[in-house]
């Protein structure tokens, strides 16, 4: 019993010297700023913008298109075929439907081939296209701040100008490297 006494003694005192070790304190200081530097970044910027104007624009428009000349190439392509055939019956119906047929496709080529030409219009036209304008502008990331605490110099970034002083937190231990 005596024994299992000091050994729970010497597990406690152990303990504490580990816990005594290990203790940490944190507190708030503030430090005096010796310089804040802005720090700029460049950003790009896409404007997009409207660019419209008056174009003369040139059409050709063709003359108003006749079957005149298809129709009455048939008509007469199929009487002369009727009057020139010399069959009787189905013979002379078949001679009659083809010469209307190849006088209608003459009369096609005829009344296209006087319908060329027409005539040409002059319009003005809008138009307009989007283009884009790019622009660079610095924006403001933050400050680079160098500052003094218990005589030496740390640095850090922060996205406010800190003023004179800066808050720090300062985390103290025991050095138990002796």
């Amino acid at each position: 019993m005596k024994k299992q006494l000091v050994t729970l003694s010497a597990l406690l005192m152990a303990a504490s010297v580990t816990v005594e070790a290990g203790h940490r304190e944190r507190f708030q200081d503030t430090a005096k700023v010796i310089e804040a530097e802005p720090v700029y970044r460049t950003v790009e910027i896409s404007h997009p913008e409207r660019h419209c104007w008056d174009e003369e624009v040139t059409r050709q428009q063709p003359k108003h298109h006749s079957y005149t000349g298809t129709i009455l190439g048939g008509i007469i392509g199929g009487v002369v075929a009727n009057k020139v055939s010399s069959g009787r019956g189905r013979g002379k119906d078949v001679a009659t439907v083809a010469g209307a047929l190849l006088g209608s496709s003459i009369g096609h080529d005829i009344s296209h081939k006087n319908n060329r030409g027409g005539y040409t219009t002059t319009s003005l036209e809008r138009r307009c296209e989007v283009t884009h304008k790019t622009t660079y502008e610095e924006e403001l990331v933050g400050y680079d701040v160098t500052y003094r605490y218990k005589g030496r110099l740390f640095t850090t970034r922060t996205q406010e100008h800190p003023g004179k002083r800066i808050p720090v937190m300062v985390n103290v231990r025991p050095d138990i490297s002796y």
